[in-house]
C-alpha cells in the first residue's frame, strides 16, 4: 500500500482520485419562509484556549479527470483543487463538514480559523470530518494564474478565465464525488467563504442540511469601487508587464497598495480612530518632518507618516511574502461577480430551491459587506420558503471580525444550535 493510499485511508476516506501533493434540521420557534427578529449579540463570550494548530488528517491534490466548464464560457482543462482533510469520515458518510475560505485563505482552515476545533467550538473532530478545499484561481495549490495551462505547456498568467463561485462549488462537488461524500452536515465560510457555502445550498441543495453564511452578501457598489481600485493598483505598476510578470519578479509596490486599500474595508473607522487616531507613526517619524530639498509633499522614503499610515504600510509589506499578484485579481473577480440569483428567473426561483437551514451572520461594523446587507439576503432566503435566521454580531473589527474575535463569533453560532 502506498503512502497516499495509506493516508486515506487513515482519513476514513474510502476512495478518491490524488496527485502528488506539491513542494512548496429546523431551527427551533420557526417555520419555513418565517425570519426571526434580529438578535444583537455583544463580544462577551469567554474565549477557548487553542494550543497549537490542528494538523490535517490528509494533505493532497485532486485532478478533474474531465475539463471544468465554466461560466463565462470558456473550459478550463483538468483543474486541480487542493485540500485538506481533519479527522475521519463515519461508516454512514453523514459527518463531513466543509469549511470555505475567504480571499486569501487556504485549505489549512486550523491556521487562519484555529478556535474552530477549540473546546466548545463548531467542529469535534471525535465525531465530524472537515474538508477544505483551496479556491481556484489561488496560489495555494489548486489551479490558478500560476499554474501551467496543460494545453499549451506555458503559465495561464492573464490568459486565466473567470472563475465564478458556482464554478468553485461544481468542482468542489466533484472532489467530494471523489471522497464518497455524498452528504454534508454543515457548509460554513465568512466572506467569500460564505458565498460558497449559500451557493453550495442553492446547487446541491439534497447535498446539504445545514448553512452558515458569514458576513456576507453580493458586493455592493463600495465594495466593487475598492476592488475596482485595488486592481488599478496592480495594473498600472510598471512591474506587472500586463500580467507576464516573473514568479520572483512580481509587481511588489501595487499589490502591496491593493492590500492597503482592502485592509481599510476590513476595519472599522471606530477601530481606526482606537488603535490610531492623529498619533504620529510608532517608530518616531514626525508628520511636520520635510522632505530633503525643503520640500512639503512628502516623501516615502524619508518617513513624516501618521500612525495608520505606518500600519498599512507594514500589512501591504506582509502580503508580499504570502500571495500572487495575479492569483489576487482573479480572485477579486470571482468575488465581483458572485449573485446566487444568476441564471435563475429570481430569488423564488434560486433560493426554492435550498432544503437547508441557513443561518446568516452580520457584523455589525462591517463597511464591505455591511450588516443590512446581510440582513436583507436572508429576508430574500426566507421568502423563498427556505429555513433562514439572521442574527448580528457586535464588533469594531469590522469585516474581520469573523477571523480577529474568532470566540465570539463561535459562542454566537453555538447559540443557534
Amino acid at each position: 500500500m502506498s503512502e497516499q493510499s495509506k493516508s486515506l485511508e487513515q482519513t476514513g476516506v474510502d476512495s478518491a482520485t490524488v496527485a502528488a501533493p506539491p513542494e512548496g434540521g429546523a431551527e427551533a420557534g420557526s417555520e419555513p419562509g418565517c425570519l426571526p427578529a434580529a438578535e444583537v449579540v455583544g463580544p462577551q463570550a469567554k474565549r477557548p484556549v487553542v494550543a497549537e494548530p490542528v494538523a490535517p488528517t490528509y494533505e493532497g491534490d485532486f485532478v478533474l479527470s474531465e475539463p471544468l466548464q465554466l461560466e463565462c464560457g470558456r473550459v478550463l482543462a483538468n483543474p486541480t483543487l487542493h485540500y485538506a482533510v481533519y479527522g475521519r469520515l463515519s461508516a454512514r458518510k453523514e459527518n463531513a463538514v466543509l469549511v470555505c475560505h475567504a480571499l486569501s485563505g487556504s485549505a489549512l482552515v486550523a491556521q487562519w480559523w484555529p478556535e474552530l476545533f477549540a473546546p466548545g467550538g463548531i467542529v469535534d473532530l471525535s465525531r465530524e470530518c472537515v474538508v477544505c478545499v483551496n479556491l481556484l484561481g489561488s496560489c495555494y495549490g489548486s489551479t490558478g494564474p500560476g499554474s501551467v495551462d496543460p494545453e499549451t505547456g506555458r503559465i495561464y498568467g492573464p490568459e486565466f478565465p473567470l472563475i465564478s463561485i458556482r464554478d468553485n462549488v461544481r468542482a468542489q462537488a466533484r472532489l467530494l464525488d471523489s471522497l464518497d461524500i455524498p452528504l454534508l452536515s454543515h457548509v460554513l465560510g465568512g466572506s467569500i467563504g460564505g458565498m460558497q457555502a449559500l451557493e453550495w445550498a442553492i446547487e446541491f441543495p439534497e447535498r446539504v442540511q445545514r448553512a452558515t453564511v458569514i458576513g456576507v452578501a453580493p458586493l455592493g457598489a463600495l465594495g466593487l469601487a475598492l476592488n475596482h481600485l485595488q486592481r488599478r493598483a496592480i495594473q498600472n505598476d510598471p512591474e506587472w508587464l500586463g500580467g507576464s510578470y516573473l514568479t520572483h519578479r512580481q509587481p511588489r509596490n501595487g499589490l502591496s497598495l491593493a492590500r492597503q486599500i482592502a485592509m481599510i474595508s476590513y476595519k472599522s473607522p471606530e477601530l481606526f480612530a482606537e488603535r490610531f487616531g492623529r498619533r504620529p507613526n510608532r517608530n518616531g517619524e514626525d508628520p511636520w518632518l520635510l522632505d530633503p530639498d525643503g520640500g512639503g509633499l512628502g516623501d516615502v522614503s524619508t518617513g513624516g507618516r501618521f500612525d495608520i499610515a505606518g500600519y498599512l504600510d507594514h500589512q501591504g509589506e506582509r502580503f508580499l511574502e504570502r500571495f500572487d499578484a495575479n492569483a489576487y485579481l482573479a480572485i477579486l473577480r470571482t468575488m465581483d461577480t458572485w449573485d446566487p440569483t444568476r441564471g435563475y428567473r429570481g430569488d423564488a426561483e434560486a433560493y426554492g430551491r435550498i432544503q437547508a437551514l441557513v443561518k446568516f451572520i452580520g457584523i455589525s461594523s462591517d463597511l464591505l459587506f455591511p450588516a443590512g446587507d446581510v440582513q436583507r439576503l436572508a429576508e430574500a432566503v426566507a421568502a423563498g420558503g427556505c429555513r433562514a435566521v439572521y442574527r448580528e454580531m457586535v464588533s469594531l473589527h469590522g469585516h474581520d471580525a469573523f477571523l480577529a474575535e474568532q470566540a465570539e463569533l463561535i459562542s454566537l453560532l453555538n447559540s443557534l444550535e
